[in-house]
């Protein structure tokens, strides 16, 4: 594996994975773009997310929330308005850019795989890539090991939701092929470190 960046990793992702249906009412909040008041109507109120207690749906909504205002709000309606394919491939380039800890994984362990034609990934890849991403930002080894674990599951579920692996089960790689109108939108807005993780079929 290869990682050659200078950045810092942070957990954040450890909120939730793609969250595909929340994710397509929160950019429609976005694309109507409301105040803080409405947001917190739609949010906690009406709790538009259907969660169970107030602080899930607003940590959820933020998480979601700071991953789509990476992007330029071109993306906002391939989330809301896409096929299970382009939505998914949209929130997955908005997730990469929000943790490199996503994309470094999907260059260094799948782009490796791939290579060597080891068709699956499996809990020692992710440990070896966390150790490598110590070397670079030693924060990452005060991480206690449920957040490692927890990291890892959030990971490979974003993993599988975005059909780059069949399953958390069984982590088998799926060759992959970017929706037209997601490459299109990364193309147009430089996003070249976003589309570098995900074209590594």
């Amino acid at each position: 594996m290869n990682i050659t960046n200078d950045k810092t990793y942070n957990s954040s992702i450890i909120s939730g994975s793609l969250l595909m249906e929340e994710s397509r009412k929160i950019a429609d909040l976005l694309l109507k773009n409301i105040d803080s008041d409405q947001w917190y109507q739609a949010i906690v109120v009406e709790n538009i997310l259907q969660k169970r207690s107030p602080a899930t749906a607003k940590k959820q909504a933020r998480l979601i929330k700071n991953r789509l205002i990476l992007m330029d709000k071109a993306l906002w309606p391939l989330v809301r308005d896409g096929s299970a394919q382009v939505t998914s491939q949209a929130l997955l380039s908005a997730a990469i850019k929000h943790s490199r800890l996503i994309g470094d994984f999907m260059n260094a362990a799948l782009r490796q795989h791939w290579r060597t034609f080891t068709k699956k990934i499996d809990v020692k890849d992710w440990n070896l890539y966390l150790d490598q991403c110590a070397q670079i930002d030693p924060q990452v080894d005060t991480w206690k090991e449920t957040t490692r674990s927890k990291l890892k599951q959030i990971v490979f579920r974003i993993l599988a939701e975005a059909k780059y692996i069949d399953s958390t089960r069984t982590c088998k790689l799926i060759p992959v092929s970017i929706a037209p109108e997601v490459k299109r939108y990364l193309v147009k807005n430089q996003e070249d470190y976003v589309l570098s993780c995900m074209e590594i079929t």
